[in-house]
């Protein structure tokens, strides 16, 4: 049983230094649609979120994900679906940049279960093509989810991406 203790709080350290890493998702939302009717609490549903990358001025993330209601989900205890999809839009006249971005980053995080499951964002740059590609995903510490959806944003030849 001690063991059993020692390695739920060596994996929750883990989990919790790794999350740390990655900057916590600043979305926000713009609203959502009922898909299943729970007598007690929120009922599950599709929520849609708006995420601004913060290193590219002028891209705008929007990402549905299934959200799970009931008591649990309330209260932010249950596990959400490991299912979203996402489109990013240029939202400005002209995308610029704070410096240079790495070719492959991970922009945004945010929890979808209470301790190991996650919700990713990375940006991906197509430097060929001077194209922002975005992947989301979600994770889990033992077994993550093939599910994902895949989205590109274009930009000017006038702008190249700085690229580290």
């Amino acid at each position: 049983m001690r063991k059993l203790s020692c390695l739920a709080a060596i994996t929750l350290s883990l989990s919790l230094s790794f999350s740390a890493f990655v900057q916590p998702a600043a979305a926000q939302e713009l609203g959502d649609v009922s898909t299943a009717f729970r007598w007690l609490g929120k009922n599950d549903r599709i929520a849609v979120e708006a995420y601004d990358d913060p290193k590219v001025i002028g891209v705008t993330c929007y990402v549905s994900r299934a959200r799970t209601g009931g008591v649990k989900g309330t209260v932010g205890l249950a596990e959400d679906k490991a299912e979203a999809s996402i489109a990013c839009r240029q939202v400005a006249p002209a995308i610029s940049f704070k410096g240079a971005v790495p070719v492959q980053e991970d922009v945004f995080s945010e929890r979808m279960s209470i301790l190991f499951k996650r919700l990713h964002i990375v940006r991906l740059v197509d430097v060929k093509r001077n194209t922002l590609v975005y992947l989301t995903y979600s994770d889990k510490l033992i077994d993550g989810s093939p599910m994902n959806a895949i989205t590109a944003v274009p930009v000017s030849t006038s702008t190249p991406i700085p690229v580290k």
